[in-house]
């Protein structure tokens, strides 16, 4: 897998819910599964905060079709960003962004066109679609991190 930009960040442990963001357009349901779960929400929210405080607009969390679930949904002024997002709590199975396969890359610019298609008159001016990748390690003492690989390619 390519990408063109890499940002390892450190982040405190409080994440608020709240930001700048829309209201998803789709109903989540919550999540079943446990302790796993918790971590991977605990990801997803912290991945959202740091979008928005990098200037990026939330549009959707979660979203899901037939052909799968997008974690989050951005825009960076004119750019629709899907981004998948993996957290793990060590680096014994690798690091989190090692997860995201070049098929899933695939699915994920697959994904993109079905969420454009349904959102498109929500989305005023999109000039590019990029994918991105986030991953959260969340190790059980000190602060998570964050790597933030930009528009990812297969």
């Amino acid at each position: 897998m390519r990408w063109s930009r890499t940002e390892v960040v450190t982040v405190t442990d409080s994440v608020p819910d709240s930001g700048r963001s829309h209201r998803s357009s789709r109903k989540v349901e919550p999540r079943a599964g446990g302790a796993a779960s918790a971590v991977g929400a605990y990801g997803e929210r912290l991945a959202a905060r740091y979008l928005v405080e990098s200037g990026m607009l939330i549009l959707d969390r979660n979203w899901r079709c037939d052909q799968g679930e997008i974690d989050l949904v951005a825009m960076d002024d004119t750019c629709l960003v899907i981004v998948e997002v993996k957290t793990r709590r060590s680096l014994a199975f690798g690091s989190p962004v090692e997860a995201v396969t070049a098929v899933k890359a695939a699915r994920l610019r697959r994904l993109a066109a079905c969420w454009l298609r349904d959102h498109r008159s929500q989305v005023d001016a999109v000039a590019d679609i990029r994918i991105d990748v986030i991953g959260v390690l969340r190790p059980s003492s000190g602060p998570a991190q964050i790597e933030h690989l930009v528009a990812v390619a297969a």
